[in-house]
């Protein structure tokens, strides 16, 4: 298949979740939705059940704001909101972490204001590489893999843990060698499908998802790298998923090189460790080494800016625009430290605030063009 047809495919996926959702269901598979962040969603898998991404979308927001203000994060509200009018009510379940001040009273309006769909309480801890931090992360997805096997009717067994295992980290490293095919072709793969495939990735078993990925990689390796006539740059925040967004990067000619976003590659830095015969615990340990994520506790404080600034030297990026959710404490506070670091590197850099409800991209066009103009002076 050619790279164009297989983009498309991507984007089809992409653009149509219930699609797939339907289709696990008619096949009569049990679907798990899965909150932001950092699900174990290995452990979905393994009970026999699909995970799926439940990450917002991009329609109105309307009943959930009898349960937040408005100047909620709009991720949240839109995930609740999809809990209240019935948009989710296929799923067999829903796993709702707790990492951030969003996400907590976010479970609990979910839990009162949605009791038809199943709800599996992740609560995480944000002392995760000590000793008693990854005992208490084993002990509560020991805990939602009893919920899943009641959900599922299917106890796992060795081997699945291990397909499930081999599965994933299959997954991210596809994804993650994507992410570099794609920085270094952007003439074949434009912000908009770098961004689909990415996001189909949440609406897929991984295996499927991976097998089209697999082909997608090796006609990248394959085609010459061209010289690219336009910006590189590194973008960072929670998501940078917007088609009318991401159509104005490739508008002006913006190309994505790498990223620093929890809806990408935050998401698929660490593997499962397959030589640990605790399954459960291989899952604890993969969390307690996952960082540089503005919900994760950093004593360093600095570790995300330093993180970013060395994203932009390696992949050859020329500058990082940081797609800020509106009313995102963690962003929000990390944002001095990110523009500092970023700053004392010499490295150009703009903030432009989004959320999902938005339809006015005109303000973010003037900055994204001044801001290359800027880079190409």
């Amino acid at each position: 298949m050619e790279i164009k047809n297989l983009l498309a495919k991507f984007k089809h996926i992409s653009d149509n979740p219930k699609e797939m959702l339907d289709k696990y269901i008619s096949n009569g598979e049990k679907v798990i939705g899965c909150f932001p962040y950092y699900v174990p969603e290995e452990l979905v898998e393994a009970a026999g059940m699909v995970p799926f991404g439940v990450w917002g979308g991009s329609k109105k927001i309307s009943l959930a704001k009898e349960y937040f203000a408005s100047f909620y994060c709009s991720l949240a509200q839109m995930n609740l909101e999809m809990g209240l009018n019935g948009t989710l009510d296929k799923l067999s379940g829903i796993i709702v972490t707790t990492l951030c001040d969003t996400l907590r009273p976010l479970s609990q309006n979910f839990r009162v204001g949605v009791p038809n769909i199943p709800f599996l309480f992740l609560n995480h801890p944000q002392n995760r590489k000590e000793d008693f931090g990854i005992t208490y992360t084993k002990e509560i997805y020991s805990e939602l893999l009893e919920k899943l096997v009641k959900i599922s009717g299917h106890s796992p067994s060795d081997e699945d843990f291990v397909n499930a295992y081999n599965n994933y980290n299959e997954s991210r490293a596809l994804r993650r060698e994507f992410v570099k095919l794609a920085g270094k072709h952007p003439d074949k793969v434009s912000a908009v499908n770098r961004s689909a495939v990415l996001r189909s990735a949440y609406f897929m078993k991984k295996k499927e998802h991976s097998e089209m990925l697999k082909e997608l990689n090796e006609l990248l390796k394959k085609e010459e790298v061209k010289e690219w006539d336009g910006v590189k740059i590194v973008t960072s925040g929670i998501m940078v998923e917007n088609k009318a967004l991401l159509e104005i990067l490739d508008k002006h000619k913006v190309a994505i090189v790498a990223d620093d976003v929890a809806h990408e590659s935050r998401a698929i830095r660490v593997d499962v460790d397959l030589n640990e015969k605790d399954r459960v615990l291989a899952l604890a340990k993969q969390f307690a080494n996952q960082d540089d994520d503005t919900i994760l506790y950093d004593p360093t404080i600095y570790g995300r800016p330093k993180n970013v600034a060395n994203l932009v030297k390696e992949s050859g990026a020329q500058g990082v625009i940081i797609f800020m959710m509106n009313f995102c404490d963690p962003e929000e506070m990390e944002y001095v430290s990110l523009k500092k670091e970023l700053e004392e590197e010499g490295i150009p850099m703009i903030k432009i605030g989004i959320d999902l409800q938005m339809e006015d991209f005109g303000q973010a066009e003037t900055s994204i063009q001044a801001f290359t103009d800027v880079i190409d002076f």
